[in-house]
């Protein structure tokens, strides 16, 4: 997939970078994700919310993921969208060759639901990352680790690196260790969105959600947003609370 093709954007384009504005203009009127949520959680059908509920009781704090680089629309997109699938919150990105462009096809809309995390270079992702106490592990065709490990790291930041020159040294330096996908054809390695999936999977299987509550309130509160129908004229014609 071509950098220029008429379904690839950039995140200033999406709609999370649109949905940050609102957000701020909620804020300065003085309304708190609670406040949204009392207003608008009235007006939403039960299986609809129980829904909206669900995926937000079930999404991770404890995992997040690292794209190094990443190229190919496709490749970002597939990612964010594996993300989501697994109840992976926080996707960090170091855009240190050039700024991450997605595919809305493969996203899925997906882009609406990740939290993503724009690092100019290694060492401020490595910064970022580690302040959060996360173990960074690399992906490798020959890692020490094997997929079921994931799963036993109590905070993970798995790393994928570009599509052609790989996992940068820096990100390398920085990792304790690193996975393999195991294989048994001829290939020595999988397309990128492919070992995301795979090692998503495992790292997170098992994992009860574990957002903290302001984060859910918040995440659930954007779900009722998107769901109720002129949700922003509703809380336009409601005192902030």
């Amino acid at each position: 997939m071509h950098r220029d093709d008429e379904d690839v954007i950039g995140l200033k384009r999406a709609a999370s970078a649109l949905e940050d504005r609102f957000w701020r203009r909620l804020t300065l009127r003085g309304w708190s994700p609670q406040g949204v949520v009392d207003v608008l959680e009235p007006l939403v059908h039960d299986r609809r919310r129980e829904r909206l509920q669900a995926v937000t009781d079930q999404r991770l704090e404890s995992v997040v993921v690292v794209l190094d680089a990443p190229h190919d629309p496709h490749n970002g997109a597939a990612v964010m969208r594996s993300c989501d699938a697994f109840g992976v919150q926080h996707l960090h990105v170091v855009e240190r060759l050039e700024r991450l462009l997605i595919s809305r096809k493969v996203a899925q809309g997906t882009e609406r639901w990740v939290e993503v995390h724009r690092h100019r270079d290694a060492q401020s992702a490595v910064q970022a990352i580690e302040s959060g106490h996360f173990e960074l592990v690399v992906t490798d065709p020959c890692g020490d680790l094997e997929p079921e490990d994931l799963a036993k790291l109590p905070r993970l930041a798995l790393v994928f690196g570009n599509e052609r020159d790989g996992v940068c040294p820096e990100l390398r330096q920085a990792a304790r260790h690193s996975v393999r996908v195991p294989m048994r054809g001829y290939v020595e390695s999988l397309n990128l969105s492919v070992s995301a999936g795979i090692l998503l999977r495992a790292a997170t299987r098992g994992r009860l959600g574990d957002l903290p509550q302001k984060a859910r309130t918040f995440l659930y509160a954007r779900g009722l947003i998107r769901t109720v129908s002129r949700a922003a004229d509703v809380l336009a014609a409601s005192e902030p609370r």
